[in-house]
């Protein structure tokens, strides 16, 4: 009941005149039937008996006939536009709810990525199946009760074997309903794989891959199976549903058949009239259609309502990092950042990622973090981001605990360029400004920032200029302009993302590097390095050469801070960092005869 409350409570937002007009035409469209039975018999015993009222019975039919064929369109129409409206509605509140999660673990759950698709799928039919469903079922409730009644008046007996006869299809529809909705939760893992093999194999990056490697065929394969099994699935679902409503067929079939032998019959002692037969004939096929009517949508509406539960589910689901109530706002960088005896794993089945780290980064200084692949550099940027909390230890920005900090506030007082940065398929313009929302319509800010990075005359001699779409994917047919970079413009592009919000005081710089040519390596070394001083800054690179003129460098190895200093500190010690730079410097150097 509570997630059928929620569903009619979110059309209702969505548009309270839909919601009324629909309730208002389906009950017309129930009553017509049984209103016409009634004046069908009553214009029969007339004709008989030669007595009644005829000419306001025949008017009243015709008025319910016009009813009859313009509600249906009504009702479509309503129903379209109410489906809209709630369609605009879902999304928005789904993608609010998810906007509210404060990290990002709970993308990295599976469970929770199968329940977030359904949510999408669920959210914008669903409530439209659920208050059709309760419209309906409240349609053919009071459609029942015409037939019902005017069936009572004539055979009480009668009535009820066709009651008792619609229970085991009531039962049936449920469990149907049930089966069906589960079978969608259970094939939603293969469902999100077989559109990974979809992507892969309509993506440009993977495209030039298997093309080469001619492997194109066998994911096709696998894509395929994965869809095969699904529909086996849903097809077991609908075999059932099949066999159940013949057998439910057959028995609504021998119930109005032997309800028409004993009308018959009893007609022909003259316990009935010809009218009372032909009301009789229409009372039985009517309760019998409200009673299908009534199954069918209640199971309708039940799996709407599994459905529906999953968008439920994710709309008020708890933030998956707690925000303290007392939470302040993150004050500008004085002091620095210090962690804390900090441990940390993404799950108590995972290893452990950081053991014991403890670091201090004074405001106003860089520090490079150094290590092998795995060795926790990237999770200590997730960590300062708060995108996950320390499992042990703490984090603090000038002393408070970032756990008592505003998560927006303090993420206004960050900029970063991740490893896995973002390739929006938006303007260049667009690119830019989303790394600060107040820069998206500031020109001065995004080409300040474009010539920060480097990107500025790439940009600047696209054929729109920062209006070209950086994508082919919205274009029309004839519109040729939008224009794909290469990987390190890209880069630039990202860069440029990251110190466009020009006032923040920790920079994050996770391979900034990456995809960049010796030239461009070196000018945006060089401007990271003048953007950064007298910032606070932290930066991970595998070339170490981007690293030598930090601040500290702290050298991580399976999750553990084994050496930190500058660069010239660490080459005496000759430690870990010394060989990792050795070995990176001897690729360098001319072979000695």
């Amino acid at each position: 009941m509570r997630t059928a409350l929620a569903a009619v409570a979110l059309a209702w937002r969505a548009s309270r005149w839909g919601v009324t007009g629909l309730v208002v035409l389906n009950l017309l469209g129930a009553a017509g039937p049984v209103v016409a039975t009634w004046l069908t018999k009553l214009v029969i015993d007339g004709l008989v008996g030669g007595a009644g009222p005829l000419g306001w019975y025949a008017v009243g039919l015709g008025a319910v006939g016009l009813v009859a064929a313009v509600t249906p369109h009504a009702v479509r129409y309503v129903r379209a536009e109410l489906g809209r409206r709630v369609g605009v509605r879902s999304r928005d509140e789904l993608m609010s709810a998810v906007g509210r999660f404060v990290g990002l673990g709970r993308f990295e759950e599976p469970a929770f990525v199968d329940r977030l698709r359904l949510a999408q799928r669920a959210g914008v039919s669903s409530p439209n199946g659920v208050l059709d469903g309760a419209v309906g079922v409240l349609g053919a409730c009071l459609a029942l009760v015409g037939f019902l009644g005017s069936l009572l008046v004539l055979s009480p007996l009668m009535a009820g074997i066709v009651v008792v006869a619609a229970a085991p299809a009531f039962a049936a529809q449920l469990v149907v309903a049930r089966r069906r909705a589960a079978a969608m939760w259970d094939i939603g893992p293969v469902e999100r794989r077989e559109f990974f093999y979809l992507t892969l194999l309509s993506s440009v990056e993977a495209v030039k891959e298997l093309r080469v490697f001619g492997t194109g065929s066998l994911l096709r394969q696998r894509m395929l199976a994965d869809r095969r099994t699904a529909d086996a699935a849903l097809r077991r679902v609908d075999r059932h549903e099949l066999r159940t409503q013949a057998l439910l067929v057959l028995l609504s079939a021998g119930v109005a058949a032997g309800g028409l032998v004993w009308a018959v019959v009893a007609a022909r002692a003259g316990r009935l009239t010809v009218g009372d037969v032909s009301m009789f004939v229409g009372a039985v096929a009517g309760v019998q259609g409200a009673l299908t009517g009534l199954v069918t949508q209640t199971a309708t509406t039940h799996q709407h309502l599994l459905l529906f539960g999953h968008h439920r589910d994710v709309v008020t689901a708890g933030t998956d990092l707690p925000v303290a109530g007392s939470a302040v706002a993150a004050p500008p960088l004085s002091r620095g950042i210090e962690l804390r005896d900090v441990w940390f794993r993404y799950s108590p089945e995972h290893p452990w990622v950081l053991r014991g780290v403890t670091l201090t980064v004074p405001c106003g200084t860089s520090m490079a973090l150094v290590g092998l692949n795995g060795a926790g550099k990237s999770t200590v940027v997730k960590l300062l981001c708060r995108f996950y909390d320390p499992t042990r230890g703490s984090i603090r920005w000038d002393g408070v605990d970032l756990r008592d900090l505003d998560p927006r506030s303090l993420r206004r007082r960050i900029g970063a360029v991740f490893q896995d940065f973002a390739c929006y398929e938006l303007s260049a313009s667009d690119n830019i400004g989303l790394g600060d929302a107040d820069a998206v319509n500031d020109p001065g800010r995004i080409v300040a920032a474009a010539r920060l990075a480097g990107a500025h005359g790439t940009l600047a001699g696209l054929p729109h200029g920062y209006d070209t779409q950086l994508t082919r994917l919205f274009l029309g047919e004839n519109d040729a302009t939008g224009v794909v970079l290469s990987g390190g413009q890209w880069q630039r592009v990202a860069l440029a993302r990251a110190v466009v919000r020009a006032d923040a005081d920790l920079l994050i710089c996770d391979e900034p590097n990456a995809g960049l040519d010796a030239d461009a390596e070196y000018e945006v070394h060089r401007m990271l390095r003048a953007h950064r001083a007298g910032r606070t800054s932290v930066l991970v690179s595998h070339r170490l050469s981007a690293l030598r003129d930090a601040d500290r460098i702290v050298v991580l190895d399976g999750g553990t801070v084994v050496e930190e200093g500058d660069h010239a500190a660490l080459l005496r010690a000759d430690g870990t960092y010394a060989r990792l730079f050795a070995r990176q410097a001897d690729g360098y150097r001319e072979p000695v005869p």
